[in-house]
């Protein structure tokens, strides 16, 4: 029987879109200011961000002060790996695009919506502290170990971050700490110069999963792709434990 063809890394605009929902540190950057720390961003559908500086910023008095097209901005997001790895930093993106101010009658209703999909604590904030601002964003950019990719406004706006975006953190740190067994097997897929490093879980998606290997010469990141893509959580469990060669595929338990 032949073997199935594994599958494709997620699009370009889904790794945009999983990085933002990963990222817990975000700034603000324009022109002729300091980078203004970011208590809450999202995505939204739409293909703008909503996010939240504090109100007595410099950038939230720019924002404010700036005609209706707004002023020029670029948003970088931070993803760590939720292990406590020797370089954390998984991926960086950067959004770029016309920030512009949100009506004073206008904030709080806004939050609303936001928390709806996004329920930040930080939201809790508007109208007190923090002063929310819409970025609408002409242009996005990801790099991680595998480099830089841009993508468009319009793949942006139809993509989604990946179905087990909100599971992955959890789903590492319990593999990493409870199941060296399963990442000492998915590590006999390495190439033979990354078989001497310490292995840990780096990333994982419906389409496969990430290995970072620290080593005497560096990092290195190795992703291992399942045989389809995984559509619930049976499946994924289903899919790390092929790669890891479990024999007892019929008697799972979640990882």
């Amino acid at each position: 029987m032949p073997r199935p063809t594994p599958t494709v890394p997620p699009s370009t605009a889904e790794r945009v879109r999983s990085a933002c929902a990963h990222a817990e540190q975000a700034v603000l950057a324009m022109p002729g200011i300091d980078p203004t720390p970011v208590s809450v961003h999202h995505v939204r559908e739409c293909g703008d961000a909503v996010i939240a500086v504090p109100t007595t910023s410099v950038a939230a008095l720019v924002a404010g002060n700036s005609p209706d097209a707004g002023a020029p901005a670029v948003l970088e997001l931070t993803d760590h790996a939720p292990l406590p790895l020797r370089e954390p930093v998984r991926a960086l993106v950067w959004l770029r695009g016309w920030v512009r101010a949100v009506p004073a009658q206008a904030q709080r209703a806004l939050a609303g919506e936001v928390a709806k999909e996004n329920p930040d604590p930080g939201l809790l904030d508007v109208g007190h502290t923090a002063t929310l601002l819409r970025l609408v964003i002409n242009s996005a950019v990801v790099a991680d170990s595998t480099g830089a990719e841009s993508v468009s406004i319009d793949e942006l706006r139809v993509a989604q971050p990946d179905p087990f975006c909100a599971l992955e953190s959890a789903w590492l740190l319990h593999m990493d700490a409870d199941h060296a067994d399963v990442v000492a097997q998915l590590a006999r897929h390495l190439p033979p110069r990354l078989q001497h490093g310490i292995v840990h879980p780096l990333a994982i998606d419906r389409y496969g999963l990430t290995l970072r290997v620290e080593g005497r010469d560096g990092d290195h990141d190795f992703r291992l792709p399942f045989n389809s893509p995984a559509d619930d959580i049976e499946s994924l469990s289903r899919a790390v434990r092929t790669l890891a060669g479990c024999p007892f595929l019929n008697g799972l338990r979640r990882i």
